[in-house]
């Protein structure tokens, strides 16, 4: 899989906001575990880690809160 930038992301989010539910969750849902591979992203909240990838987080928690699951 190729590396995507936080702006490839946020191009994605931008098309997945204007899905029905529940299609949006599943793609949200799928776009945060694309992300938690790709950035390495731990399961635990860990504040050394979110210090150091402050636009990585701020993304996947957008994802994250638009979800209505």
């Amino acid at each position: 899989m190729a590396k995507k930038s936080l702006s490839d992301y946020q191009r994605e989010y931008e098309k997945i906001i204007h899905t029905d539910q529940p299609r949006k969750d599943i793609l949200l849902s799928s776009l945060m575990t694309e992300m938690e591979k790709q950035f390495k992203i731990p399961m635990l909240r860990n504040e050394v880690w979110e210090r150091e990838n402050i636009k990585v987080i701020a993304m996947y928690r957008k994802l994250s809160i638009t979800r209505t699951l």
